[in-house]
């Protein structure tokens, strides 16, 4: 009867090492994703400025002013 509850004990704790691995290497990706995330937040957000500077500009550039205002 004890080695049937050691065998069993063994075993679960073999699974619940295997979980804690892939809960850590989960984690780890996640970290990574939110890294990026970030990033690419910080690119899009650039991106839209420069998108609307450029397009500003050229609705200036398109629309001369009227005399009174030169």
């Amino acid at each position: 009867m004890k080695s049937q509850i050691t065998s069993r004990l063994d075993r679960l704790e073999s699974h619940l090492a295997h979980v804690e691995k892939q809960v850590e290497e989960l984690n780890d990706v996640i970290i990574d994703q939110a890294r990026t995330i970030k990033r690419l937040q910080t690119i899009t957000g650039r991106l839209r400025d420069s998108v609307e500077t450029t397009e500003i500009d050229r609705i200036k550039s398109t629309n001369p002013k009227p005399p009174h205002y030169q």
